[in-house]
């Protein structure tokens, strides 16, 4: 079988998930003996024009990152949105709730009009060109991670969860944080990284992005059960969830 081509970029992001990659030391070896990575400026030095699968971290920021995404869309026959920052946006678009020249003027104070700080509402990278596969998570989880390459490259559709996390949870027997005063977003939230937040004793904090049909009746009725208020729900999604 010939092996596919696979080529690594990023966008805006703290190349969390990059990092994920170089952390699947041996396992990377398994992954390299199915394809070759042509392109990965965080984990190689050479560089190869032509790819079958694009991974893709980050988000798009500002007009030339538009202009990279569909340069790289137009050569990859199958491009995957890599983590929370390309697939929701992540954390860059808690922006998009606020006024940008303020922000702007709050990051870079005085220097906020010089035109390497230009910037505009944070897309995530299904919301400027077409993409195949989505792997969620901040940052990825390595599993999944391979259980998607896999699929792809044995040419079978990759199994992503449409489930909450609270289901993982509680095959895992954690107790609900919850019951702690503790709100969580595991309710709400897409399955498939195995709950390890709510496992190591902290809350859902929705990194993945919302279910595709979340159960709006069940978190309205633990919202009432627990006293939690619409506003701190909306809170605590905004994090990783900001439209």
């Amino acid at each position: 079988m010939k092996k596919q081509r696979v080529a690594v970029f990023d966008f805006a992001c703290c190349e969390g998930c990059q990092l994920q990659l170089l952390n699947m030391d041996e396992k990377l070896l398994d992954l390299l003996a199915v394809v070759d990575i042509v392109e990965w400026r965080e984990g190689m030095s050479e560089h190869g024009a032509a790819y079958d699968i694009a991974l893709i971290e980050g988000s798009i920021t500002r007009p030339e990152d538009e202009e990279r995404i569909r340069r790289i869309r137009e050569q990859a026959p199958v491009l995957i949105e890599l983590g929370a920052c390309a697939s929701i946006g992540g954390v860059n678009k808690i922006k998009n709730a606020s006024d940008l020249d303020e922000v702007k003027s709050c990051v870079y104070g005085s220097s906020a009009g010089l035109p390497q700080f230009a910037t505009y509402q944070t897309k995530a990278i299904h919301e400027v060109v077409q993409v195949e596969y989505t792997i969620h998570g901040c940052p990825i989880d390595l599993v999944e991670f391979t259980k998607v390459m896999t699929s792809i490259v044995i040419g079978t559709k990759p199994d992503i969860p449409s489930y909450p996390v609270c289901v993982e949870c509680k095959m895992r027997g954690n107790p609900c944080r919850y019951d702690y005063n503790e709100l969580c977003l595991g309710v709400i939230t897409r399955a498939g990284c195995n709950a390890p937040c709510p496992s190591a004793g902290f809350w859902c904090f929705g990194c993945r992005g919302l279910v595709d049909d979340p159960n709006v009746n069940a978190a309205r009725g633990m919202m009432k059960e627990y006293n939690i208020t619409l506003e701190s729900l909306v809170d605590k999604i905004a994090l990783f969830n900001t439209r």
